[in-house]
C-alpha cells in the first residue's frame, strides 16, 4: 500500500510545477575531483595510484647507474653529469637527481628515531660514502624531482606539487622492510635517487628498495 501511494503522489506531482527527479546515488570513487584545494590529497592519490608501480618504479629502476659510475660521472662536473644521467628539478638552484644503484657493507645504522638511516660503505674503504633514508620521515623530493612525467604545469600550484613529494616519500617508507635487530656488517644493496647541488656532495639516497643480507 505504502509503495502504491509513493507512485501515485509521483505520478500526481508530475502534472504540477515541482515534478519528481530521480537522483542516481554515485559511488564515492567515481564523483569528480574538486579543482581546488580541496582536491589536493585526492588527486595526488590518484597520480600515485597511477603512476608509482606503473611509471616510477621502472624508470627509476631502468635509469639507475652505479655508485661508482656516478662518481666517474661527477669528475666531470655535475651538469655534465647531470645532462647524462639525471633530472634537474624546477627551479633556479635545483638539484640534479640521480637514480642511483649499489651495494655495501652497513657501517653504521640509526634506527630508533622516525628519521631512519643507514651509512654503507660501497668502495671497502671501511667509511660511510652512501647513506639511505630510511623513514617514515624522509627528506626532500628527489623522487618526484627523478621523474620527468610529474610536470609542475600540471598541478594547481606549488603547494599540491609539494605535496605529491611528500606522498611518494610516505608511500616508498611504507614498503620498505628491515631485518628485525642490528644490521651493522650486513650486506645492503639498494635503489633509489640521490639529489645533489654540487659535485662533491654527501650522497644522501632516497631508496625505492633496500635488500639487506648476511
Amino acid at each position: 500500500m505504502t509503495r502504491i501511494s509513493l507512485v501515485v503522489l509521483c505520478a500526481a506531482v508530475a502534472f504540477g510545477t515541482s515534478g519528481c527527479k530521480i537522483v542516481k546515488d554515485v559511488p564515492d570513487d567515481e564523483k569528480a575531483i574538486a579543482a581546488d584545494a580541496s582536491g589536493d590529497d585526492a588527486r595526488t592519490a590518484q597520480r600515485i595510484a597511477d603512476t608509482f608501480d606503473a611509471e616510477l618504479v621502472p624508470y627509476i629502476t631502468d635509469k639507475a647507474i652505479d655508485v661508482a659510475a656516478l662518481r666517474e660521472a661527477l669528475a666531470g662536473g655535475l651538469d655534465a653529469a647531470g645532462a647524462a644521467h639525471g633530472k634537474q628539478g624546477s627551479g633556479a638552484g635545483a638539484a640534479w637527481n640521480f637514480p642511483l644503484k649499489g651495494e655495501g657493507a652497513v657501517v653504521e645504522a640509526k634506527l630508533d628515531s622516525r628519521a631512519r638511516t643507514a651509512g654503507l660503505d660501497t668502495d671497502g674503504d671501511g667509511t660511510v660514502d652512501v647513506t639511505l633514508q630510511l623513514g617514515p620521515v624522509v627528506k626532500g623530493t628527489a623522487l618526484r624531482d627523478a621523474a620527468p612525467f610529474y610536470n609542475f604545469d600540471d598541478f594547481r600550484d606549488q603547494i599540491e606539487f609539494a605535496k605529491l613529494g611528500r606522498a611518494l616519500n610516505d608511500k616508498i617508507s611504507e614498503g620498505l622492510v628491515l631485518p628485525e635487530g642490528d644490521i651493522t656488517g650486513k650486506t645492503m644493496r639498494f635503489i633509489g635517487v640521490v639529489p645533489l647541488k654540487k659535485a662533491d656532495e654527501a650522497l644522501v639516497v632516497t631508496p625505492i628498495s633496500v635488500e639487506v643480507t648476511p
